[in-house]
Formats: structure tokens, C-alpha cells, sequence
């Protein structure tokens, strides 16, 4: 509703919020308990497919039925004649709104893990088997911006669809929508697709301190023996957490993608970042270290392990050991915070 609506008919709608909060979860328990849980690939047929009219396909609606009574009324048969042409054009544009998504086949949908307060997305990708092009198909959640693309014929587009994740945790979506309006925006068809993603959404990479340099075994050991300098191993896309020094700002100056040079220490060092040792009260600013000598150990090369009450990782490198351990820093004080590895 707009800003500038008067502050009384706020009033009179606000009772009306709980009942229509109440239809819409029931209504969703409905299409749940209706469709059941999805297994990806799925392929959208003709039962779980629903359709109706717009703001604008109800607005043609009431122009319609003004021109029957104006025609009955004059008996005006060259307005009758008219007001059935259109009808019939809505209903022909009707069938066809829903024959743009019959038959789409959902193929995958993954969230990528972030860094808390930086946007996410969610990838869906979208198959069409058919000989005819799908145009303007829509997917996204409820209540957040949707991401649009055309589906070739035989062939397959994979929609990003933005999200904004607050707080480190555990993101929950338990379903996704797929919608079209096309041809001309008088009806929206739309199908509901349940299954469970979890997007992990890591503590911010914060903090002042510096890295511990007792190894996880003597004060000072050496991860492995070697010469001081590094060894250059090449390049791997940007991530989030990485060092703007350690980026190829010459290759991304010829239009290249943002690469980050990856060297691989001779004599590094094996770190054992440890919950307990932080001195700050504040849970968070803790985990937001721990995150931070994570990402610095990770770009330095070195091993390193995490240990958090009930939790330990022990001593590793390399992008998926980074990402067990700021998973698990993301889960913390949830139910997946307990563990071993």
C-alpha cells in the first residue's frame, strides 16, 4: 500500500492482517500437503500448475462486463460482437499462459554459502524440452525480488534470484515459486517447488587481533621443513574474505575476470584457532575472528585447525577444509555446532 494512504483506512485494514496471515499459511500447508515434497529434477506438469487473473486481467474483466451491459442495454450487436471477441481473446490468452510453463522441467536449485550482510543467490535452472521458446518465466521467493529469463527451445537458462541475508546461520527455504505472466500480462500461472535448501551464511571475517603462532602441537613448530620462499601454484577466481593484495590487478586490467594469485608457503605454519582464547564477551565478535584468521590462513597457505566447545576440526588447508570451518562457525550455537571431523 502506498506511503501517502490515509492514516484511518490504515487503521480499518490492520484487523484484517491476522486473518489474511492465517489463509495465506494455511493456504501454503495446502499446496504442501497437495504436492508433497519434490525430488529435483521435476518437471512441472498440468495438476500442480495454477492460474489467475491479474490486477490488469481484472481490470479487462470489468471492462468486458461494462461493454455487455452497455451492449445489451443499447443492443448494440456490433458492441456484443466485440465484447465476445475480446473474451474469447482472453481465454485463448489464458491457455496460452499456462502452456508456458507446462512442461518446464526444474533441473537443480543451490544457494552458494556467504559471508553475513553480503547479498546471496540462489540458482535455479530451468529445462525446456519442447520445440517453442518459454518467454518470461519468473522464479523467486515469497516476498522478494524475482529473477526473469527466456527458456530456448530445447535448451536451458539458470535464473539468479538475489537475497539478502542479515544475520550468520543457517538460511532455511523450504520452497521456491516459478511463474509466468506472458503473453500480455492478463493472467499469472504459477507453480510452487518444495525442497529443502539451506543456505549457510558465514559470521562476518572481523577482527583486529593477530593469528595465534603456537602450532597445534609445540609453541612454534613448523608445519613442514623448506626454504623461505613461496611457491607459485597460479590463479583461482576471487572469493569472498580474500586479501585485495594477493589479486592479479594487471590481468583484470586486460578485462580479465578477478583472479587471485595463489602461492603455496614452503615452511608454513600449523595454527589452532580456538574459541576459548578469545578475551571479548561478545559471542559474535569472537566468531568473526575466528572467521577472519580462517580466511587469512586459508590465503596464507597454512594449516590450520578450529576447535569450538563440543567441536573440533583439526589441522588441514585448502577451499573445502575453509569451508568446514566457517560452516561450522555459521552453525554455532545451533543444531549443527556439535561434532567431529
Amino acid at each position: 500500500m502506498s506511503a501517502y494512504a490515509p492514516a484511518g483506512l490504515l487503521r480499518r485494514l490492520n484487523p484484517l492482517r491476522p486473518l489474511l496471515s492465517l489463509l495465506h499459511a494455511r493456504t501454503a500447508a495446502w499446496v504442501r500437503r497437495r504436492q508433497g515434497e519434490d525430488e529435483l529434477p521435476v518437471t512441472l506438469e498440468r495438476r500442480r500448475l495454477y492460474i489467475l487473473p491479474t490486477r490488469g486481467g481484472l481490470a479487462f474483466a470489468a471492462l468486458l462486463f461494462v461493454m455487455l451491459l452497455a451492449g445489451l442495454n443499447y443492443t448494440n450487436s456490433l458492441a456484443l460482437l466485440l465484447t465476445f471477441l475480446l473474451a474469447a481473446f482472453a481465454l485463448v490468452v489464458m491457455q496460452l499462459c499456462h502452456r508456458n510453463l507446462l512442461g518446464l522441467r526444474v533441473g537443480a536449485v543451490h544457494a552458494p554459502a556467504v559471508f553475513a550482510q553480503r547479498p546471496a543467490t540462489l540458482f535455479l535452472t530451468l529445462s525446456n524440452g519442447s520445440d517453442s521458446a518459454r518467454l518470461r518465466v519468473e522464479a523467486g521467493l515469497e516476498g522478494a525480488p524475482t529473477a526473469s529469463a527466456d527458456v530456448p527451445a530445447r535448451g536451458r537458462r539458470q535464473l539468479a534470484i538475489a537475497l539478502a541475508p542479515r544475520a550468520r546461520g543457517v538460511l532455511q527455504i523450504g520452497r521456491v515459486r516459478v511463474a509466468t505472466a506472458h503473453p500480455f500480462g492478463l493472467f499469472r500461472a504459477w507453480t510452487w517447488v518444495h525442497t529443502p535448501i539451506e543456505l549457510i551464511v558465514y559470521p562476518v571475517a572481523a577482527g583486529s587481533l593477530p593469528m595465534p603462532t603456537h602450532s597445534a602441537h609445540k609453541p612454534g613448530t613448523r608445519a613442514r621443513g623448506g626454504s623461505e620462499g613461496d611457491e607459485w601454484l597460479g590463479l583461482r577466481p576471487f572469493r569472498d574474505g580474500d586479501s585485495p593484495r594477493q589479486v592479479d590487478w594487471k590481468a583484470y586490467a586486460r578485462e580479465a575476470p578477478l583472479l587471485v594469485k595463489v602461492y603455496q608457503p614452503t615452511a608454513s605454519e600449523l595454527r589452532l584457532f580456538d574459541l576459548a582464547s578469545l578475551p571479548q564477551p561478545d559471542l559474535e565478535i569472537r566468531l568473526s575472528q575466528l572467521a577472519r584468521w580462517v580466511v587469512d590462513a586459508e590465503a596464507q597457505g597454512e594449516r590450520y585447525g578450529l576447535t569450538l566447545p563440543g567441536a573440533r576440526v583439526g589441522p588441514e588447508r585448502g577451499p573445502e577444509h575453509r569451508h568446514v570451518c566457517l560452516a561450522l562457525l555459521a552453525r554455532y550455537g545451533g543444531d549443527g555446532a556439535s561434532g567431529v571431523r
